[in-house]
């Protein structure tokens, strides 16, 4: 899904996107998932196509993806983890 970059930015308190790695990197991380899922949800109604091939940089934060195309257009990608299963199994 794109994102608009400067709400990226301002939410975030950096002015470029090599600066968020590193500003995401001193957060706590609820605090990061907060805002990005914050953020998908402003944007839902937003399903552009991510041309992987064309992205220059990634930030991996857990769960989300950030990336920057080589256009300057930023995109989020959530990717849940399928094997989380929080039922314990029997022993009987």
């Amino acid at each position: 899904m794109q994102l608009d970059k400067n709400l990226l930015f301002s939410t975030f308190g950096v002015d470029s996107f090599f600066a968020l790695e590193n500003h995401t990197q001193a957060m706590a991380p609820s605090m990061v998932e907060y805002y990005l899922n914050d953020l998908i949800s402003l944007n839902s109604d937003s399903n552009t196509y991510i041309n992987k091939s064309y992205v220059q940089h990634t930030i991996n934060l857990d769960e989300y993806y950030l990336y920057l195309d080589y256009n300057d257009e930023t995109y989020i990608e959530f990717v849940k983890d399928q094997n989380e299963d929080y039922e314990t199994a029997s022993f009987w």
